[in-house]
């Protein structure tokens, strides 16, 4: 079974482009919906979460997200201890796709995610795909986004390694800027040339 690590900064349109994998038929792993789900309101790192970063749940449950990112956004320690509830609990998740593949003898399967090799996650993978855009188009997408500031972007970019340096270490690019079409079409060009 090959696996294909699909990353990407953020605003890259790395979730627009795993959508195209899933069209083929190729199961995707998304660590980002992993992360929501853990974070549910019957979610498994909720109590956890909340004890550790007391008053961030909304009304129905949930861990809130913006109360969350109030509490650890620029704290690194905070961060740290986030990390050290969720990244276990998203790769446990991981392992269990990954063993449910094997055993439907899929050819190849995508794991998504946003911070592979600052996570050094590639070394769990065949090849790595980056999704990348100009800078231009990027800082458009994320600051359309509700509730995105210039100030929360440039956190969250310093957090991330610049795509210059994704790109560097990718096997394979996909741009994401000339419009869905072209997108689709390295996405079925990459899946070919790895079935072949």
């Amino acid at each position: 079974m090959f696996i294909l690590g699909l990353t990407g900064s953020i605003g890259m349109g790395k979730s627009a482009t795993a959508e195209m994998f899933r069209t083929l038929g190729i199961p995707v792993h998304d660590a980002d919906a992993t992360v929501h789900q853990l974070m549910g309101p019957k979610g498994r790192a909720t109590a956890k979460i909340n004890q550790v970063f007391p008053g961030c749940l909304a009304e129905n449950g949930a861990v809130d997200r913006q109360k969350l990112g109030a509490q650890v956004l620029g704290d690194d320690v905070a961060l740290k201890k986030l990390e050290a509830i969720l990244h276990p609990m998203v790769r446990g998740e991981e392992r269990k796709f990954l063993r449910i593949c094997q055993l439907q003898r899929r050819k190849i399967v995508v794991l998504d995610i946003p911070l592979l090799f600052e996570t050094k996650g590639e070394k769990r993978c065949d090849a790595v795909c980056v999704v990348s855009a100009t800078k231009a188009i990027q800082k458009r997408r994320v600051l359309a986004r509700s509730g995105m500031t210039q100030q929360k972007f440039n956190v969250i970019l310093k957090k991330q390694m610049p795509d210059v340096q994704k790109r560097r270490r990718a096997d394979y690019i996909i741009f994401s800027g000339a419009g869905f079409r072209v997108a689709r079409n390295q996405v079925k060009k990459i899946v070919q040339e790895i079935q072949g």
